[in-house]
Parts: structure tokens; C-alpha cells; sequence
């Protein structure tokens, strides 16, 4: 059974940083693109930032010169920098995987979600 356990969500006041950890856990063959995406009550999913297995990254414009995606591979984990956050900020992070858990068959999965709240 394959599952992304998130950590490091939290309160911080605006201008302040948190960073995200999201880990694979389970058997599988590997982690291909990683990423973050956030939903904020009464708003739709939006990506935050992604990274390819060869360490390409894509931001949101929103996000661009705050936020850092970064991966290790050695531990299956994708991290998520935030700094100089906004209020605006404020939503459910979820992580999100394509995992190969065989070579020739792969699929995409989900964390349950962590909560970021920026106080004004």
C-alpha cells in the first residue's frame, strides 16, 4: 500500500516561513513528478509548484520568489519552502505523486492534506 504523509503545516503570522515535507511510503518502483497543490475555503484547487524526477520545478505565479520545491529522492520526499507568507496564502495543502509502483504501470496519488493559516 503506497500513501504521502504530510507534515509541517501550521498558524504563522504574515512575512513569516513554514516548510512542508510530504513522504511516500510503501513498495514501489518510482516517484516520478511531485508536487504541491492548495485549495483555500470557497475556492477551487490550484497547483502550487511542481518537480519532475530530473528536478525541473513550475511554479504558480502567486507563489514565484516565496516558495521552493525541492526533492530527495534518497528519502522520498518532496519539501515545500514558503517564505514572506500572505494571508492570501491560507488554504489546504495537499501533495500530490505519480508513483510507478511497477515499471510498466503508474498512477497518481494524493495526501490527506495539511492545513497553513497566515494571521494578518
Amino acid at each position: 500500500q503506497v500513501q504521502l504523509v504530510e507534515s509541517g503545516g501550521g498558524l504563522v503570522q504574515a512575512g513569516g516561513s513554514l516548510r512542508l515535507s510530504c513522504t511516500a511510503l510503501g513498495t514501489f518502483f518510482s516517484l516520478d513528478a511531485m508536487g504541491w497543490y492548495r485549495q483555500a475555503p470557497g475556492k477551487q484547487r490550484e497547483l502550487v509548484a511542481t518537480i519532475g524526477s530530473g528536478d525541473s520545478t513550475n511554479y504558480a505565479n502567486s507563489v514565484k520568489g516565496r516558495f521552493t520545491i525541492s526533492r530527495d529522492n534518497a528519502k522520498n520526499t518532496v519539501y515545500l519552502q514558503m517564505n514572506s507568507l500572505k494571508p492570501e496564502d491560507t488554504a489546504v495543502y495537499r501533495c500530490y505523486a505519480y508513483i510507478r509502483v511497477r515499471e510498466s504501470y503508474g498512477m497518481d496519488y494524493w495526501g490527506k492534506g495539511t492545513l497553513v493559516t497566515i494571521s494578518s
